[in-house]
Formats: C-alpha cells, sequence, structure tokens
C-alpha cells in the first residue's frame, strides 16, 4: 500500500497518509479537511544485497565510480 505526500491547503500541513485504494479520498491529520494537493515525491525501493544505490561521494570529486577523477572514468 504506497504512501503519498500532501500539503493542505486549510492549515498549511505537509503530511504522508497511506492510501488503501484509489476510491479512498484523503483527508488531513491535522484538520480533518479534504482540501488536499498531492505533492511529488522520490520513490523508495529495496535494493538487493543491502547495499546503498546512493553512489558516496569521493573526496576528489567525481561520480563515485571506481578510478572517477584520477581521469579513468568514462563519464
Amino acid at each position: 500500500m504506497p504512501l503519498y505526500e500532501y500539503h493542505c491547503d486549510a492549515c498549511d500541513a505537509n503530511v504522508e497518509l497511506l492510501i488503501r485504494n484509489a476510491s479512498e479520498k484523503p483527508v488531513c491529520p491535522e484538520c480533518e479537511s479534504t482540501k488536499l494537493t498531492k505533492l511529488l515525491s522520490v520513490p523508495a525501493g529495496h535494493v538487493a544485497g543491502g547495499s546503498s544505490s546512493v553512489l558516496p561521494m569521493m573526496p576528489s570529486g567525481g561520480c563515485g565510480k571506481p578510478r572517477c577523477g584520477t581521469g579513468g572514468c568514462g563519464m
């Protein structure tokens, strides 16, 4: 079941709501208003092996791939 981020136009709160089905109308938990705007958010996902999909920042700059920053990166 997906979590969606909304902005409440009535009380100016940003909230995350669990929407169980498409016919369910979101309601602000702060003020119970239905005047919500759906926000765009970055989807999260499971990475196999438990490793992070975010590349680490290299002290010398570059993209973080092996040999990057030393002239060996193909990017």
